[in-house]
């Protein structure tokens, strides 16, 4: 399947969840108390499917089908067990590169990354199942196709990736503004996650505390920041670089 496709309606939609569908994201309408609403925001709390409660308006923006309060998009791909991943890639000669997405929302910069990835030999991504940004056709154009080249990974909270890749001998760098150390201070030749935050906060601070080591961008200029797929960048070529001598 290359194409998101929406499921209208509360009925539809747990049907679809209980049938093992690859559900992107979830929008219900506010003040919904139904029994099959309720049955439905179970289904979300127990699966960990991202949700956004709006008002009838914005379902409406969203579509003009007969959506009863409740619209759900299938993901476009399938994703991958993290943990079979992770034993796999660890098992090849070559260390392991793994890019951690740390509540990253915009569907673009999560394609622009998605890209880069694929480009600069990262052997899978993690995401969160809620509180990141879904995949959605906007992630897929984006990647010009990358997506379908790379394993992408939900697991419930970055946190648990992250126990699992330090426990399996692979250093955890996040990349933040909240340090001194530079990207170019670490040795990125041994089994390497690099963690990169969202847009506007950075890396979450639960996370940041757990992480081996922190690394920033040096700036040269008036603006103290980068887009987050570009900083991704900067971080995945230094990566490359020193791989590559």
């Amino acid at each position: 399947m290359s194409k998101t496709t929406n499921i209208y309606g509360t009925r539809a939609i747990i049907e679809a969840i209980q049938a093992g569908k690859e559900i992107g994201k979830i929008y219900l309408q506010k003040g919904l108390s139904n029994p099959l609403s309720k049955e439905l925001e179970k289904l979300i709390r127990e699966q960990g499917i991202s949700v956004s409660y709006v008002p009838q308006e914005k379902l409406y923006k969203l579509s003009d089908q007969n959506h009863q309060g409740a619209i759900a998009t299938i993901s476009p791909i399938q994703f991958a067990e993290f943990e079979a991943t992770a034993e796999a890639v660890l098992a090849a000669s070559k260390p392991g590169l793994f890019l951690l997405l740390d509540q990253l929302t915009d569907v673009r910069n999560f394609g622009a990354i998605i890209r880069t990835a694929v480009c600069t030999g990262v052997d899978a991504i993690i995401i969160p199942k809620s509180g990141g940004a879904p995949v959605t056709d906007d992630t897929v154009k984006t990647s010009a196709g990358a997506i379908f080249n790379i394993p992408i990974c939900k697991v419930d909270h970055i946190k648990d990736a992250l126990f699992y890749l330090q426990g399996s001998g692979v250093q955890v760098v996040a990349a933040t503004e909240k340090t001194e150390d530079s990207i170019y201070d670490l040795d990125y030749t041994t089994p390497t996650a690099l963690v990169m935050g969202s847009e506007g906060k950075g890396v979450t601070p639960g996370v940041l505390k757990l992480v081996d080591h922190k690394a920033k961008l040096p700036m040269a200029g008036t603006i103290s920041s980068l887009n987050v797929s570009v900083a991704c960048g900067a971080f995945l070529y230094e990566v490359v670089r020193q791989r590559i001598k």
